[in-house]
């Protein structure tokens, strides 16, 4: 099986997305609010559905101001805002999901099954209409749904105003209104445990930092945990009969996968979220057993206390923020990547639309091209032998992995 600790869809390539509104100031159609989108994806290998299932308004938006209707990444799905008066697209936001993944899984193919998902946009000042599309492996739309929003609807719901999540600041950032907002979840630790949980956020912090780019760029990031408790110490495994009550509900064995460590619980974990400074989720589980996962622009989870920790956490940062795909090859079955298709990820390639991701590296002798990668053996092309992205042992990301990394960071910043 191919998801052990770097699982799923958070797997893209480098692409802008330009449109009449790219340039647009973020004063003009948005407020300093964020619009949380509840919804529901549904159905089995052969149809998907989009259901809206609850709308929130919380204050601030801790998203980018600039390049609103652009892309950095593409994504297995997007969100795409449109002003209703003009049908002018004034926001994208790319993503991937569990439900995408588990369209793949033998379960799919004759059970129907539902997947929470949340989206958060900038909140509009006028009605806009807001769609949702999904891709397959082929890129190719199999799943849409568009519907309008109004902000003056009374029963958006007011959250994040109350109540909200204690957390404390690791990391912050020069210029925080020009920043990568970056929030730790504890998950599986009491209140009693919240300071193992503080010291292992900052083994975490150190960890990514001593990476490029992240090490050069690091004044760019605030980065803050919050103080989230559950009654439980662990998390649960089912395989071993093992359920916590914890804050996230979060479990080992997703799609059977004994390592596959995810949370379903999507609402659960905004809400804990409601009101802090975030956009990017880093959840930290307070087990000893190896495992977690990352999904581009969801979240990354990784067991805090399990072997290689540092190394793991960085790596799934690599998944849920970067877009970067896995390196490695794994069995060569159930193949994501296909030779008709370029991959999306932007240090992956079939060669079948290399243009646009290291040429210049190969020119340069940085970087070349390695066969193997994306769980498979042959047909999938990386940059260097050995990355954060292959093997938890290499200490850096490869020169390709490095200049997406730039790239992206410099697309939320500048």
């Amino acid at each position: 099986m191919k998801h052990i600790v770097a699982v799923g869809l958070s797997l893209i390539i480098w692409h802008l997305a330009f449109s009449s509104a790219a340039a647009q100031n973020f004063t003009t159609y948005f407020e300093d609010k964020t619009l949380r989108i509840d919804y529901t994806f549904a159905g089995d290998s052969a149809r998907q559905d989009i259901y809206v299932d609850q709308l929130s308004v919380m204050p601030r938006w801790y998203g980018r101001q600039k390049r609103l209707a652009e892309v950095p990444l593409k994504g297995n799905g997007q969100v795409i805002v449109r002003d209703a008066e003009s049908d002018s697209i004034i926001y994208r936001h790319p993503f991937s999901t569990l439900f995408q993944e588990w369209l793949a899984t033998d379960e799919a193919k004759h059970t129907r099954k539902s997947f929470e998902n949340v989206f958060l946009i900038p909140y509009p000042k006028r009605p806009v209409t807001v769609t949702v599309e999904l891709r397959d492996y082929h890129d190719q739309v199999n799943a849409t749904m568009t519907h309008s929003v109004d902000p003056q609807d009374i029963l958006i719901r007011h959250i994040g105003e109350r109540n909200v999540t204690p957390y404390v600041t690791l990391h912050a950032a020069r210029d925080t209104s020009r920043s990568i907002h970056v929030a730790f979840v504890a998950e599986g630790y009491q209140a009693s445990e919240l300071q193992t949980y503080l010291d292992d956020c900052r083994k975490a912090v150190r960890a990514l930092f001593e990476h490029e780019p992240f090490k050069t760029l690091q004044d760019r990031f605030n980065i803050i945990a919050l103080l989230s408790t559950s009654k439980d110490s662990g998390v649960s495994v089912p395989r071993q009969g093992i359920w916590k009550k914890t804050v996230l509900s979060s479990q080992f064995d997703t799609f059977y996968t004994e390592r596959y460590l995810t949370t379903l619980h999507l609402k659960q974990l905004h809400d804990v979220l409601a009101g802090t400074p975030y956009e990017h989720i880093i959840i930290l589980t307070n087990t000893t057993t190896y495992g977690g996962g990352g999904i581009y622009n969801s979240y990354n989870l990784a067991a805090a206390h399990g072997p290689k920790y540092e190394p793991v956490v960085v790596h799934e940062f690599g998944h849920s923020f970067g877009g970067l795909g896995d390196e490695y090859p794994y069995g060569d079955s159930d193949p994501m990547y296909f030779s008709d298709t370029e991959p999306w990820e932007p240090n992956l390639t079939t060669l079948h639309n290399f243009s646009g991701k290291w040429e210049n590296l190969i020119r340069e002798g940085k970087a070349s091209l390695v066969e193997g990668g994306g769980y498979l053996s042959h047909g999938v092309w990386r940059g260097q032998e050995d990355c954060r992205m292959r093997t938890n042992e290499y200490p850096t990301f490869c020169p390709v992995c490095q200049q997406a990394l730039t790239r992206l960071i410099k697309f939320y910043t500048e």
